[in-house]
């Protein structure tokens, strides 16, 4: 009989789906279903969750009730299910996307017993009248798709998903089946507690996904990294992932500029604008998505070979949720995050302002990614730790810890003492505290509980919280040290622990990464004339031409370029006057009048050194949005009083003169005669022209002050000294 009832699973799995085998655990949990009892699926994405609702619901009596999140989700999953089915009313959905009409048109289906899954929003489950036809039907099962929303650890909340049982009870008892794709044991728990099915058989699929490459890099230039990344696995499809929409749109633009086919992809945007870009994602008519986090879910995308994210994600949930759309079809797929503390401070500050709860909870899952990224623990074991499970490999060859190792030292003596210490404050604490007693860092916190007295405080002094950190996170991946699931994040020492303390081995603890060191705020000016990462050679023989040309124009040197743009040219080696155009400070006026022989020089540099030229040189950044440029420009020719203009674009004054200077500066001609005579007095004009003109050295206003005295203003001088830029170099 068993045999003969699995002949018919897998004959009704060819003929409704045309596959002829079963992956993973899809046959137990169908089977499951089937039996009528509850069932809760972990499955990572692209394991195949939606079968296991999907076939159940065409071979049992009745309509299964799908309750889905997203809109877009609902209509993938329906017009699936009629791709495979040549009965139109195999599957609908009821959401408030649809008319009256159309609705209409779904209960008669549904009624006459054409319909087999009916998808739900949650907050159109909740709708009286939805109840009481639910309850004229014969409902097979529910089946509770992304069910890591009902939980408020779970990365993407949704306090309706909470209503969803007392709903259930309402319309009437079925099995219930819960899928998702990440849960932590703690989301789990809470799943289950809420959905009442702390009786059902849990299945649960290995989160691993080998071909999976996981890499963190410091988030130094990342626009550029990521053109360059792009560049070089050209046709690839990609996904990149930004927190706000306003760095998805410049990101999109940048990447178009440097001719690489990308689209937007945000909740901003119209919907018919966002289901055409997903499409043509989905068609290959472009290459890259620039998305926030709305993009993805549910996305069948097979073949998506990297996914970016630019800024890191809220929790490792919604990092293992994205990354996990690369690669689907079991090829290649590459996860680069960039990452900087500064981001991570950032998050922390959007949370304000929410309930003190919802923040704890926020807070302990920042605390869970910084973890991850600073960790030198290979990125897999890490990971797998997090959602509950063991990655008994020592290397897994495909994450840059890995592959990069850092350097390793012997920990035997600092995990004795940490257990020690763990042990004798007990199991009220979480990681944070533990490391401020053992360097002996006294807060408020540490002084209500007395610890600053214990002998043990400052015990771990000689190294520093990085080093602490790095050995409670070995010790958690040695299941040392036990981390409380209900109450999220309080360290307590097991067995293995008290054991360790009697007999301890030897441990290798990898230092953490250091990325502060690196966290430049990107777009930095370039570095002032220091040599930073420049060609030394060549910025000595740069200067050398500037003063030539100087002589010859009878200008002072900095009229021509300034230090920085030519720190900026011996690092990026610029040999057209389009490129010499992307150089900080150089704009199309100063590449055309002053351009031709810094190029000459820098081409032959370049030739006889056989210098390998840095392919950024092809970034080409795109005009400041702001539209700042063109409207200063465009009011200076009209004469518009300064006061106005800086009015009119919400600027201070001394702002409006820094971004005149800009466009000064990259060799625009502006006429300010206009401003200066009503504003300077003709003679002091007059003498702060002539020091530029003879007398000064460089284009600093400091000095300018200390050759003129006391009675000229920096604003004066710094507008003389724009008119004399404007009219000598532009």
């Amino acid at each position: 009989m068993a045999h003969q009832e699995s002949a018919s699973l897998h004959d009704q799995l060819k003929k409704y789906f045309g596959f002829s085998t079963f992956k993973g655990n899809q046959e137990a949990v169908i089977r499951n279903v089937l039996d009528g009892k509850d069932t809760f699926v972990l499955m990572p994405t692209g394991g195949g969750k939606s079968l296991c609702y999907q076939l159940p619901a065409l071979v049992m009596d009745g309509v299964a009730i799908v309750i889905s999140p997203l809109i877009a989700l609902m209509k993938n999953q329906v017009d699936a299910m009629r791709a495979f089915s040549m009965e139109e009313g195999i599957a609908h959905f009821l959401n408030s996307s649809l008319n009256k009409a159309a609705v209409t048109k779904v209960r008669t289906d549904v009624l006459e017993g054409k319909t087999k899954l009916l998808f739900f929003a949650p907050e159109s489950l909740t709708k009286e009248d939805n109840i009481s036809f639910l309850r004229k039907i014969k409902i097979s099962f529910y089946a509770i798709d992304e069910a890591h929303c009902i939980s408020e650890w779970g990365h993407d909340f949704r306090p309706e998903y909470r209503r969803i049982r007392p709903i259930i009870n309402d319309i009437g008892r079925a099995p219930l089946i819960a899928l998702t794709a990440t849960a932590t044991p703690k989301v789990q728990m809470d799943i289950q507690k809420n959905l009442g099915m702390l009786d059902a058989t849990v299945f649960k699929s290995s989160f691993n996904r080998p071909n999976l490459y996981y890499e963190i890099r410091p988030k130094l230039d990342a626009s550029k990294d990521i053109i360059r990344y792009i560049k070089q696995h050209e046709g690839k499809s990609g996904i990149i992932y930004c927190l706000s929409r306003k760095k998805v749109e410049e990101l999109t633009e940048l990447l178009v500029a440097n001719d690489i086919k990308a689209l937007a992809y945000h909740a901003g945007m119209d919907a018919a604008t966002r289901a055409q870009n997903q499409d043509k994602f989905l068609m290959e008519e472009v290459d890259v998505i620039v998305a926030t986090i709305a993009f993805g879910m549910g996305i069948d995308k097979p073949d998506v070979r990297y996914v970016i994210h630019y800024d890191i994600p809220k929790s490792l949930e919604g990092y293992y949720q994205e990354t996990g759309r690369a690669g689907r079809d079991g090829g290649e797929g590459e996860c680069i995050t960039f990452y900087s503390y500064k981001d991570i401070q950032k998050l922390e500050k959007f949370m304000q302002g929410k309930p003190v709860a919802e923040q704890e909870i926020g807070k302990l899952l920042l605390q869970e990614t910084v973890s991850y990224a600073e960790s030198s623990i290979c990125r897999r074991k890490t990971l797998l730790h997090y959602f509950g499970e063991n990655f008994p490999e020592e290397n897994c060859g495909s994450c840059d810890n890995c592959l990069h190792p850092k350097p390793r030292i012997e920990g035997k003596e600092a995990m004795r003492l940490m257990l020690e210490v763990l042990r004798a404050i007990g199991d009220k604490f979480k990681a944070d505290y533990l490391i401020n007693v053992l360097i002996g860092r006294v807060n408020a916190l540490i002084k209500s509980y007395g610890h600053h007295k214990s002998e043990w405080f400052g015990a771990g002094a000689d190294h520093d919280g990085r080093f602490w950190g790095a050995v409670i996170r070995q010790a958690l991946i040695m299941e040392l040290v036990d981390k409380n699931i209900e109450n999220y994040g309080l360290l307590s020492i097991n067995a293995a622990g008290e054991a360790y303390i009697e007999k301890p081995t030897t441990v290798m603890i990898t230092l953490d990464h250091n990325y502060d060191e690196a966290d430049e705020e990107e777009g930095a000016a370039a570095p002032s004339g220091k040599g930073g990462a420049a060609d030394e050679e060549l910025f000595t023989m740069l200067k050398e031409l500037r003063k030539k040309v100087a002589k010859q124009q009878g200008l002072p040197p900095f009229v021509i370029f300034q230090d920085p743009s030519l720190e900026d040219m011996s690092i990026q080696y610029p040999i057209t006057l389009e490129e010499m155009q992307n150089i900080s400070g150089v704009g199309a006026g100063k590449a055309r009048k002053f351009g031709q022989p810094f190029i000459e020089l820098i081409k032959a540099y370049v030739e006889d050194k056989e210098i390998i030229r840095p392919q950024d040189m092809v970034v080409k950044s795109v005009v400041n949005k702001s539209g700042n440029k063109v409207f200063i420009i465009q009011s200076i020719d009209r004469q518009m009083d300064f006061e106005d203009i800086a009015r009119a674009r919400d600027l201070d004054g001394d702002e409006l003169l820094t971004e005149i200077e800009a466009i000064v500066n990259s060799g625009t001609k502006l006429n300010i005669n206009y401003y200066i005579n009503e504003a300077i007095d003709e003679d002091k004009a007059e003498e702060i022209y002539l020091y530029f003109k003879e007398d000064a050295e460089d284009d600093s206003i400091d000095a300018a002050l200390r050759e003129l005295g006391p009675d000229f203003t920096e604003e004066e001088i710094r507008l003389v000294r724009l008119k004399f830029i404007s009219e000598m170099g532009n």
